[in-house]
């Protein structure tokens, strides 16, 4: 077995449906992958679907159930109990288009890494909300492009929507070793400290549907604006100022809107270059996105996806940095 499959699950049995369809399509030999799906204690009876799904096209799909203990634990679970050279991490969200396999077994073959990822992306049948999600989660303006783009300011670090790492590295290292905040990206930058060669295949991308509503969103941007201060305190070359700029941006309009109330006719006019300077980006974020997806719908959506993340993200920070630096909570198991 040269591939095993990692995805787990905690109540998501209708995303396991439609992965499980997309793998059907995989044009790559059945007798090289498997996948494990790791039930992290549902209750939704995800354990009767995989056990009565019957596969189209004879994938090998095991089962294995653990108590509640979170995705990094299910994570190291899949690892420990499976059968291939090569473990390769999905979130249960995500389709796969039918060259994904062969894209990394081609990547493998010519680069030889030991850790590597692929960027996620869209899919027409998407809905206008995950279409926004994708943007803002991918555009420049958005995240930078950190997430397996080859244009990124910073180096590629391999996220578990989308990551796989040789069997050797879990052998030499172990497994992830967070709960929740910054797993992936925390077992990333140990591998790259272990002299693991990492990599990127641009061609290896996957259909991630993320959030399916903005509050949804929202809730996840704080948590990933959280996870970063967790990451800065583990690897402190991974908090640099360029991380901060939403939460400087949260800080920045709190004090100006205070002095503003303190000295009107000094600090009001500022409030004209704000608003320039929203208008732009926002227009900027509306091109963009009609030029990726040709609906006005999905562009106004951009905007307000776009907005969410920068805010949701720098709120995570400024909470991150409370909890973990002002409050000093113990950051293991977190």
């Amino acid at each position: 077995m040269k591939y095993s499959i990692i995805v787990p699950v905690y109540n998501r049995t209708n995303e396991v449906a439609e992965l499980l369809q997309s793998a059907e399509q995989l044009n790559f030999n059945r007798d090289n992958f498997e996948i494990l799906f790791l039930d992290d204690g549902s209750s939704d009876e995800l354990g009767k679907f995989i056990h009565s799904y019957r596969s189209e096209s004879n994938l090998a799909i095991r089962y294995i159930y653990q108590e509640n203990t979170g995705p990094a634990e299910a994570r190291n679970n899949g690892m420990a109990n499976s059968s291939g050279d090569y473990f390769l991490f999905l979130d249960s969200d995500c389709l796969l288009p039918p060259q994904w396999l062969n894209k990394i077994d081609g990547a493998l073959a010519e680069h030889h890494y030991d850790a590597f990822g692929g960027p996620d992306t869209f899919h027409e049948s998407f809905s206008p909300v995950l279409k926004a999600v994708n943007y803002s989660m991918t555009s420049f303006i958005g995240t930078g492009g950190i997430r397996g783009n080859k244009n990124s300011f910073e180096r590629f670090y391999p996220r578990s929507f989308n990551m796989g790492i040789s069997k050797k590295i879990f052998e030499n290292i172990g497994g992830m070793r967070l709960r929740y905040y910054g797993e992936d990206t925390d077992f990333s930058a140990r591998i790259y400290e272990a002299g693991y060669k990492v990599g990127l295949i641009p061609e290896a991308f996957v259909y991630h549907k993320r959030r399916t509503s903005l509050p949804r969103f929202f809730k996840q941007i704080t948590r990933i604006g959280m996870s970063r201060i967790v990451i800065g305190k583990l690897h402190k070359h991974m908090l640099k100022p360029v991380h901060l700029l939403p939460a400087f941006l949260i800080l920045g309009l709190v004090a100006l809107l205070l002095l503003t109330l303190l000295l009107p006719a000094v600090f009001a006019p500022l409030w004209y270059l704000v608003a320039l300077g929203f208008v732009l980006i926002c227009l900027l974020a509306f091109v963009q996105s009609f030029q990726m997806y040709k609906r006005i719908k999905v562009s106004l959506l951009s905007i307000m996806a776009l907005n969410i993340q920068v805010f949701g993200y720098g709120y995570g920070l400024l909470k991150g940095i409370w909890k973990f630096h002002v409050l000093k909570e113990n950051i293991e198991n977190k």
